[in-house]
């Protein structure tokens, strides 16, 4: 019997230049609405998350429209995708709002497609729900949606099998949009190197095989990202990777230098003369001592594959290490003081750290993961990457769903608040909000 499923929808929007953008029909403008997510909890049916900026106050002088990019067909919105979303989605249905307004595209959704057609009805009324609520939060009822189902073919399957078995999928989630009065504008299946319009009319029908993807960066959009020094998108694959645990002989090393390190720490925690503060003071002072290692060992590259740097910042901390300084970072207090390493070079060599430490979280211990990547999360969305920040975040979520810090940061982030508060407020040796 299939689990019934319970999708995270995420927007993802990318820092891409603002522009006009126009889609066959319509005049959409690639400013995103964020849907607001309900507070983690196992039983959460749906978190939604989209782009945005909470304004107050008397407004200022008029801002004159940024120019128009056009998106010109079919072919130019799958260009587009990942340029919207900041990565290319894998397993992933998507609904992007369309606004009366001029036509303006809102809230971006993400959730996984579920491997069960069993679970597509209620995976397709979440999605639209999460869209619709979202947006009429932030900027009204959309005027339509336009809908993407990503997936590349399984081992002896073809991309027009994939298009097939997920039209039905299709069908659903257009029959969830209608039933809320938000048509779905145009459906796209992407898969392999082609994609299906499922809604384009019998005389213009696309062959059975389908249409040849678009060569990367084919649409205006894709084009002013790069003009505007904005590196092509990762996979979502790729982007978990760097936050997945470690496998191999790696990770049984890993879990022998946690059972010594717990072993170790047990009687500090419970014996006589237990000093929680000393603990966390020696934990906040070996963050300073790794953050320091991690910049001086290399940068982030701005561009290609990351896998060799990430092997490079594994090398630079030792299983004990790694160990003991996860087992510290359990504690609220401690994790809060390693929150401060948020900004410039520090910052960066900090995320860096981070994640190599949430890949150092395996087997028995994954659910130590909470507090590495809940400071990914956090740093990554202080130094300006909203997409990172949120993938970590709902990682943090699913090791720990009542990890107050991570539920709140998810939530911040996918309203699209800025961070600077909570940098002042770290800066000045203040806390997070206590789990």
């Amino acid at each position: 019997m299939s689990r019934p499923v319970s999708p995270r929808c995420s927007g993802t929007p990318r820092p891409v230049p603002r522009r006009r953008v126009v889609v066959p029909g319509d005049v959409t403008r690639h400013d995103a609405v964020r849907p607001r997510p309900p507070l983690p909890a196992r039983s959460a049916a749906t978190r939604c998350a989209g782009v945005g900026r909470r304004t107050t106050g008397t407004p200022g002088p008029r801002v004159p429209e940024p120019p128009a990019v056009v998106l010109r067909g079919a072919a130019e919105l799958v260009d587009a995708l990942p340029h919207l979303l900041g990565f290319h989605p894998e397993d992933s249905v998507v609904l992007v709002a369309v606004h009366r307004d001029g036509g303006r595209l809102g809230g971006r959704v993400r959730a996984p497609i579920p491997e069960s057609p069993v679970d597509w009805p209620r995976a397709a009324d979440a999605v639209a729900r999460c869209l619709l609520e979202g947006s009429r939060r932030r900027e009204g009822v959309p005027a339509s949606a336009v809908l993407y189902l990503c997936r590349d073919p399984r081992s002896g399957e073809s991309p027009r099998q994939v298009m097939e078995r997920l039209r039905p999928f299709a069908t659903l989630v257009r029959s969830s949009c209608d039933a809320l009065a938000v048509p779905v504008h145009e459906a796209l299946c992407l898969s392999g190197d082609r994609y299906w319009p499922y809604t384009r009319p019998a005389a213009v029908a696309c062959p059975p095989e389908g249409l040849p993807r678009p060569r990367p960066g084919h649409s205006e959009l894709a084009a002013a990202s790069v003009l505007a020094g904005v590196p092509m998108p990762p996979t979502l694959g790729e982007m978990e990777r760097r936050i997945a645990p470690a496998r191999g002989a790696a990770a049984a090393d890993q879990v022998r230098a946690m059972d010594e390190a717990l072993a170790a720490l047990v009687p500090r925690v419970l014996g006589d003369g237990a000093d929680p503060g000393a603990l966390r003071e020696e934990t906040v002072e070996s963050v300073r001592r790794l953050v320091g290692r991690f910049r001086r060992g290399g940068t982030e590259p701005r561009r290609g594959p990351v896998s060799a740097a990430d092997a490079r910042d594994d090398a630079l901390l030792s299983s004990t290490e790694a160990a003991t300084l996860l087992l510290g970072l359990q504690d609220r207090e401690a994790r809060d003081g390693a929150a401060r390493w948020q900004e410039g070079p520090d910052g960066r060599a900090a995320l860096r750290l981070w994640r190599a430490l949430a890949r150092r979280c395996v087997a028995e211990y994954r659910e130590h993961a909470a507090a590495p990547l809940t400071l990914v999360g956090w740093t990554a969305w202080s130094l300006g990457d909203a997409v990172e920040a949120r993938i970590a975040l709902a990682r943090a979520l699913d090791a720990d769903p009542r990890c107050v810090m991570a539920g709140l940061l998810y939530a911040a982030v996918n309203e699209g608040l800025d961070p600077e508060p909570l940098r002042r407020a770290l800066r000045t040796g203040r806390s997070f909000a206590g789990d």
